[in-house]
């Protein structure tokens, strides 16, 4: 169908509230990395971090909208009502969830010689900023069942690392892969077993709950993001959840260039130029608008393609492994049986990619040799291409930190977990301006691929 548009990975639709707020800046003047918006927009985060669960919409049938119109909501209001109990976290709004994993990291004094447990299958956007700090990401496989960082495993990491080292890591990193939870509980476990402290990585997870709870508010930090693919975007963004006021106070003072108070620049230790714009923040606030209903959005569409697959001979839908997980579906994926055979695999990686595959953004080298010690399996990579010719934008899923050349020397424990997912895994389209219709076309193209 060559004058089908191309059916995208993900993408936050903005809604119409942002221009008022866009206005508003311009018309007062703050265009800085300061003002009401980011304001505004922190408080409206810390609100949304201990708000109690809304439940979703079925959104069934073809009644849903193939464009999300904003809902009249009054920003003020969002979020209203708190679980009882819930301490409320201060937020600190960023330029990026990069950026807020660097600055927790600073905050828990984390240095050079020191280690940092980081989850081995994600983005590398967590374990980067370790290497900021000069300090060394130690990494730790998944679990099946969510895809994220394994607990038990973690548990035997940490106390080999204390014998290996005689110290004990100076922090956690888990992430939410794709939105979906991990086993936090049990993850904290471990992490007040030796008192080391947790940093959530839930870029991926905006709006996705444990238990009824909003990921990111379990442990020390919560990071979020706001980049123009996520649940919601600022255009790009992140957001750190903080234990109390004190602790945001610190951020935000590494997050300006670190300044002390004194009536010209007067600087004692390094700091950043981390702060979110006041116009990108009233973006996030028009955004938060329509959270709500980019989550039920993005549910809709994990629901079609669970049906789909159900019971389906070598295509296995990534579903939450039970109600506990309240996920978010950002991202949905599927894995392919190494037996199941798409039309045209034996051509699979003839030809070196020559840009960055499913809409990523960035600058890449160019390669020479399509292939590497590690890869996904020869049908993913035909199913991707397959759907690309059709118009339908596929991405593999994250390769593994411990599997990346940058990180060959690192201290890692594994399983197998990630490094199978990676082998068979492939990502979907997902988001809110993606139709019923292109999901089923979608999935009608993925059948008939299959030879």
């Amino acid at each position: 169908m060559a004058d089908r548009k191309r059916i995208l990975l993900c993408l936050a639709h903005m809604s119409g509230n942002e221009m008022r707020y866009i206005q508003e800046a311009f018309d007062t003047n703050w265009v800085v990395p300061l003002g009401p918006n980011v304001n505004a927009f922190e408080e409206e985060l810390s609100r949304f971090a201990v708000s109690r669960d809304n439940p979703h919409p079925a959104w069934e049938g073809e009644s849903y909208p193939a464009c999300i119109a904003p809902h009249e909501s009054d920003p003020d209001r969002l979020w209203a009502e708190s679980i009882d109990g819930m301490p409320r976290r201060e937020t600190v709004a960023l330029c990026s969830g990069t950026a807020a994993v660097h600055l927790a990291l600073v905050a828990l004094g984390v240095e050079p010689g020191d280690e940092v447990m980081c989850q081995s299958f994600t983005f590398c956007a967590s374990s980067h900023p370790v290497t900021y700090q000069g300090a060394t990401p130690v990494f730790v496989d998944s679990e099946p069942g969510t895809w994220n960082m394994d607990p038990v495993l973690l548990d035997k990491a940490i106390n080999d690392r204390i014998v290996k080292t005689g110290r004990k890591p100076k922090a956690i990193i888990v992430v939410y892969l794709y939105g979906m939870p991990a086993r936090i509980r049990e993850i904290m476990a471990v992490a007040g077993k030796y008192d080391i402290p947790l940093i959530e990585d839930a870029a991926e997870g905006l709006g996705s709950r444990y238990d009824g709870r909003v990921c990111g508010t379990f442990g020390e930090y919560g990071v979020l993001s706001f980049n123009g693919n996520k649940m919601i975007t600022t255009s790009g963004g992140g957001a750190l959840f903080c234990p109390d006021e004190e602790t945001k106070h610190r951020i935000m003072f590494y997050a300006t260039q670190a300044r002390e108070g004194y009536p010209y620049y007067q600087h004692e230790k390094i700091g950043y130029n981390y702060r979110l714009s006041n116009i990108c923040a009233g973006i996030g606030r028009g955004q938060l608008t329509v959270l709500e209903e980019h989550i039920a959005r993005h549910r809709h569409i994990a629901a079609m393609y669970g049906r789909a697959f159900d019971g389906s001979d070598g295509i296995l839908f990534h579903a939450a492994p039970d109600k506990t997980f309240g996920t978010n579906y950002w991202l949905n994926t599927v894995t392919l049986d190494p037996g199941l055979h798409i039309r045209g695999q034996e051509h699979a990686y003839e030809e070196t990619v020559k840009g960055a595959v499913g809409g990523a953004a960035g600058v890449v080298d160019q390669v020479s040799n399509p292939h590497t010690d590690c890869e996904p399996g020869n049908n993913v990579e035909a199913l991707r291409t397959t759907l690309d010719k059709a118009g339908i934008e596929s991405r593999p899923v994250w390769k593994p930190m411990h599997l990346q050349p940058v990180y060959r020397h690192n201290p890692a424990y594994v399983n197998g977990v990630s490094e199978g997912i990676f082998r068979r895994g492939l990502c979907l389209p997902s988001g809110p301006l993606v139709s019923d219709e292109d999901v089923h076309y979608i999935i009608d193209t993925i059948k008939s691929a299959i030879d």
